[in-house]
C-alpha cells in the first residue's frame, strides 16, 4: 500500500531500461519506494540499474524477462509476478519503440513491429495487470504516450498512430475503473533526450527524463488523469489539434 504521505512503496516497470522510466523509480525511492521490479527483454542488462536502486535505499529490486511482443506469454507473466512480489501500489508502462517510419511506409514487418509494441503489446499485458490490481483492490497505472499521439504527423505517423491508439484505450480504461481502487494516469511527453532520439533535430519544449520524472512524480501526488510534460504541451498540442487538415498538412511537422 502507498505510505501515509501517498508515495507508492512498490513498482513493477514494465520497460525497465526506459530512461525516463528509471529516473522515475530513482525519485520514488527517494520518496521510500522499497520494492522495484525491472521487466525487459533482457534482464542482464538491468543489472547495473537495479545496483543503483539498492543503493539509493531499495531494499527489494529484481529484474525479470518481459518481451512486449511475445504477447501469448503476458498472462502468465503477470501472474507469476504478482504471485512471487504480491501487491503492487504502481505499475509503469514504459516500452516502446519509434522505429523508422520511412521504413514502415515501405515495410509492413517494421509499421507492424512499431504497433504491434507500442499498441498490441500494451493493451495485451494491461488486460492480466488491471485484473491483477482490481483483485487487491488498488494500484496505479502510468502510462507513458506521447504528444505524437495527438494528431497523427506526415514524418511520423505510424509511430503517432501507435501511441494515439495506447492513449485512447488508457483513456477509456481509466473511465471504466472509476470506484474499483484502480486508477491510470496517462504521460504525454514531448521530445525528450534519450538514447532512442540521439542524432534526432530537438524539436520545440524538448525535455529531459528526469524533468518527466518529475512531472510523473508530480502528478502522482496529485491524482492527476494526464500529465504533459512539459506543462506548456497542453496549450501547443490543443492549437494544433484544431488547426485545419490542408493547413496542417503543409507544416514542417
Amino acid at each position: 500500500m502507498n505510505d501515509a504521505l501517498g508515495s507508492p512503496q512498490s513498482v513493477l516497470c514494465l520497460g525497465g531500461g526506459s530512461e525516463i522510466a528509471l529516473a522515475t523509480v530513482r525519485k520514488l525511492v527517494g520518496a521510500r519506494c522499497r520494492t522495484v521490479v525491472l521487466a525487459g527483454r533482457d534482464p542482464g542488462a538491468l543489472t547495473t540499474p537495479a545496483k543503483e536502486l539498492r543503493d539509493l535505499g531499495a531494499t527489494t529490486v529484481e529484474t525479470v524477462a518481459f518481451d512486449a511482443l511475445e504477447v501469448a506469454s503476458h498472462d502468465a507473466f503477470v501472474a507469476d509476478v504478482f504471485s512471487s512480489h504480491g501487491d503492487f501500489d504502481l505499475v509503469l508502462l514504459a516500452f516502446g519503440v519509434l522505429g523508422d517510419q520511412d521504413l514502415a511506409e515501405t515495410d509492413g514487418a517494421e509499421a507492424r513491429r512499431i504497433v504491434a509494441t507500442n499498441f498490441i503489446g500494451a493493451v495485451s499485458v494491461l488486460v492480466p495487470v488491471v485484473q491483477a490490481l482490481r483483485k487487491q483492490g488498488h494500484g496505479t497505472i502510468v502510462v507513458l504516450s506521447s504528444v505524437a499521439g495527438e494528431r497523427a504527423r506526415k514524418s511520423n505517423f505510424v509511430y503517432g498512430s501507435s501511441k494515439a491508439g495506447l492513449d485512447a484505450y488508457c483513456q477509456g480504461l481509466g473511465d471504466s475503473l472509476v470506484g474499483t481502487g484502480v486508477r491510470v494516469m496517462i504521460v504525454r511527453p514531448g521530445f525528450v533526450h534519450t538514447k532512442m532520439t540521439e542524432g534526432m533535430a530537438a524539436a520545440p519544449l524538448s525535455t529531459t527524463p528526469e524533468v518527466v520524472a518529475d512531472a510523473i512524480v508530480t502528478g502522482l501526488g496529485r491524482g492527476s488523469e494526464i500529465v504533459w510534460a512539459p506543462a506548456p504541451l497542453r496549450f501547443v498540442m490543443s492549437a494544433l489539434r484544431h488547426v485545419p487538415r490542408a493547413m496542417f498538412r503543409r507544416l514542417p511537422v
